[in-house]
């Protein structure tokens, strides 16, 4: 029997990343307070986080396996999440050029019907060019990366603000990171390959 799969999650590009599997699922929207604790480590943030989207949704899915996603960055020692506004993404941005900062994606999938929880964390070290004020300003003006960790989507123009990517699966600078993903999910009985 076909287990039923929800991405807690409303990017569009988790789903696209996710529809690559080739498994039916549904998307929904987590009821879920991201709220970041700089208090706690950055690997373990981002599986609570995961978690909790996931978790989220548990009663409205009771015979499910839900995948839950979050990802944050760290400059400087300080744990970074989304902008949220022009400015602020600027401000990161430039607190980045010409550095290396490493991306930590956390990733969850619980399976409501016996209650198994499980979480990872994937690292990416992303090494940024250094960039003038004008470069910054256009490729925010001309991306919009207000809702991304770190304010830069890699899936688009993100790629010429690089100098180097390090890491062991790329699609966790996304969000999704699908290798980890296919362990976990065949850790509750799906497999990919065996659809």
């Amino acid at each position: 029997m076909r287990r039923k799969i929800v991405l807690a999650s409303t990017s569009p590009y988790r789903r696209e990343l996710l529809e690559r599997l080739g498994l039916p699922f549904e998307l929904v929207a987590p009821d879920f307070d991201e709220r970041i604790d700089q208090e706690t480590a950055p690997e373990l943030l981002v599986q609570e986080l995961a978690l909790g989207k996931a978790l989220s949704l548990a009663d409205d899915f009771p015979d499910a396996v839900i995948i839950g996603s979050d990802q944050v960055f760290v400059a400087a020692g300080e744990i970074v999440g989304k902008p949220g506004t022009a400015e602020k993404a600027f401000q990161q941005l430039k607190r980045m050029s010409g550095g290396s900062h490493t991306f930590y994606t956390g990733l969850a999938v619980v399976d409501t019907a016996n209650g198994t929880r499980l979480t990872t964390c994937v690292p990416f070290t992303v090494t940024l060019r250094t960039l003038a004020d004008n470069e910054i300003r256009t490729y925010i003006r001309r991306e919009n990366p207000l809702n991304c960790a770190g304010s830069f989507m890699i899936e688009g123009l993100g790629i010429a603000l690089m100098e180097k990517l390090e890491g062991t699966d790329f699609t966790s600078l996304i969000g999704l990171p699908l290798i980890q993903l296919i362990t976990l999910l065949r850790q509750v009985g799906i497999n990919p390959l065996a659809q």
